[in-house]
């Protein structure tokens, strides 16, 4: 099973001034890709932190995913702290470079061509129907924070991690809580190691009091724990199994 963090960077982030919207975009591109994604961190604008998380997260996981700081301004620390962690100088690209003189014309200034840093041996991604390339320096994608921007340069991911065979992902509901579920339960997550299984009470609305899901790379496997656990219930207390 292919592997994968998130480095969440920003200080707006951490003062609560803005709730981010991009972790949760790249959870659904890596699931639909197989890739599991095991940690997400969330850092100020420290350019030793972000070097230091960098660096222990692309030593444990297939790849890193990093949101934020790849701006012009001074808390923009993003690409000098993959760098740092490398051990890397900083260049400019000079195709990003080209793309921003072209987008900008005679709005160019020096602060638009800070865009075009990257760190020096990274590679650009390009394809699909993204207009800008992303940067991927061995392991590591940086990516921008701004949610559209975010949201846009999911194509190129799926497009570089495509082939692996997507998470499946079951699911029952019921009236029972989990204070009543927890022996079934236990009985099935014993039963079915290779299988995630969750359980998510809800605390308003008359439809359902428990939603349990079932996740794996093996539709077969989901299926069978999904299956055992359905069973497991009296037929009166379930609401839905999908």
């Amino acid at each position: 099973m292919r592997t994968a963090a998130a480095l969440i960077i920003g200080n707006e982030l951490l003062s609560g001034k803005i709730a981010d919207e991009n972790l949760v975009v790249l959870a659904g591109t890596l699931r639909a890709l197989g890739v599991r994604l095991e940690r997400a961190v969330m850092v100020l604008d420290e350019l030793e932190v972000i070097a230091a998380e960098v660096r222990a997260l692309a030593a444990s996981h297939d790849w890193v995913f990093t949101s934020g700081g790849v701006g012009p301004t001074h808390d923009d620390l993003t690409i000098a702290g993959v760098a740092r962690a490398f051990g890397v100088p900083v260049v400019s690209a000079p195709n990003i470079e080209s793309l921003l003189r072209d987008y900008y014309g005679d709005r160019l200034t020096e602060g638009h061509l800070l865009m075009a840093r990257i760190p020096e041996g990274a590679r650009l991604v390009t394809g699909g129907s993204a207009a800008w390339p992303g940067v991927v320096m061995r392991n590591v994608w940086m990516l921008p924070g701004v949610p559209q921007i975010f949201r846009a340069k999911q194509a190129l991911i799926q497009a570089e991690l495509s082939g692996g065979a997507p998470f499946v992902s079951l699911a029952v509901f019921t009236t029972l809580d989990e204070g009543q579920l927890k022996p079934m339960l236990d009985r099935v997550v014993d039963a079915h190691r290779d299988v995630d299984i969750g359980s998510y009470p809800r605390w308003s609305g008359v439809e359902y009091r428990t939603k349990l899901t079932f996740d794996g790379l093996v539709e077969a496997r989901v299926r069978a724990a999904r299956d055992a656990f359905a069973e497991s219930l009296p037929a009166e207390t379930i609401v839905r199994v999908e």
